[in-house]
């Protein structure tokens, strides 16, 4: 029989802000038999095109996490008593080289989901969703609906000739046949692109699109029906750059781009995705060098938290 899962340190007996940070103050992976989730974080931004500083996100998202509680009202679950929860620590990977550094996260998500664990990335660029997908749908034995948060497509073809940035690592899955073309969808996407084909390649990618001003003049419950929708019955994985928030909420992130998502937003709809089955997700692009008062880490915490909650049997 297995032990009951070990959870976050009490606050009421040792202080917030005494220790270590782990995530929401859980146990180390190596202090558990095995993990239900390892949250873990991958400290690289080589693939960025504008403001670098995501590499330090993992750590700045869990001294904000010190503030999270153990029992979620809005699911009402106690996601860190009904499963184990556990911090992995980081993924090192060789900032000086895109392609090794690709490797090396894969290899590492293949060895700590070998045991069925599904994994929350804290990055880190968007860049490390493309070896966190190849293993997913390794796990899954075939592509998994991606719902993809976000003010950037990201599926673009290249930047300076590499073909693995932060702004392309969902063209290369859709072309390597990770993602289900039929229930795909990005949710946020607003901005100015290079032009239509923009559009015209994302969705023949397998995209569909729910975006900011479709939140804005359809309703947050319109939104989430029609991502219900997409997603269908699909195993499904959860990719959340920050900047899908409005600077407003997360100024602390290397590509901002104005009329985002509120944090209420955001969190409601990662909260109804607990009515599908996810296989992993990660939150990218906290870049604390440009965040004010943790507003960008402790919206990343709370969507982190939120994908734990509905992870949760």
């Amino acid at each position: 029989m297995s032990p009951d899962p070990i959870g976050p340190v009490d606050a009421s007996t040792r202080p917030r802000f005494a220790d270590i940070a782990t995530f929401a103050r859980l146990p180390r992976l190596d202090q558990v038999e095995h993990a239900d989730i390892a949250v873990v974080g991958v400290p690289f931004d080589s693939g960025v095109s504008y403001r670098p500083g995501a590499r330090f996100g993992p750590a700045h998202v869990r001294e904000a996490s010190r503030l999270l509680r153990p029992y979620n009202p809005a699911q009402d679950v106690h996601p860190f008593a009904v499963q184990q929860v556990a911090d992995a620590g980081d993924i090192a990977a060789n900032p000086f080289d895109i392609s090794e550094a690709v490797a090396a996260i894969e290899a590492a998500a293949r060895e700590l989901t070998r045991g069925g664990t599904r994994l929350v990335t804290i990055g880190g660029d968007h860049t490390i969703a493309l070896p966190l997908l190849r293993v997913a749908a390794e796990r899954e034995g075939g592509p998994v609906a991606v719902v993809h948060f976000d003010a950037h497509l990201d599926t673009w073809d290249t930047y300076f000739g590499a073909p693995v940035t932060h702004g392309t690592p969902f063209r290369r899955a859709s072309e390597e046949g990770l993602i289900d073309l039929e229930a795909s969808l990005h949710v946020g996407i607003r901005g100015p692109l290079y032009g239509k084909d923009d559009l015209r390649d994302d969705e023949r990618l397998g995209f569909a699109i729910i975006s900011s001003v479709e939140l804005e003049t359809e309703g947050l419950a319109r939104a989430i029906e029609r991502m219900h929708a997409r997603l269908g019955d699909r195993p499904v994985y959860v990719s959340i750059d920050i900047d899908v928030l409005d600077p407003a909420h997360a100024p602390g992130t290397g590509t901002p781009e104005a009329g985002g998502l509120t944090s209420r937003e955001l969190l409601a709809m990662v909260r109804a995705l607990g009515e599908h089955r996810l296989v992993g997700s990660d939150v990218v692009e906290v870049a604390p060098a440009y965040d004010h008062a943790q507003l960008t880490a402790v919206a990343a915490s709370h969507v982190a938290y939120e994908l734990i909650s509905a992870m949760a049997p």
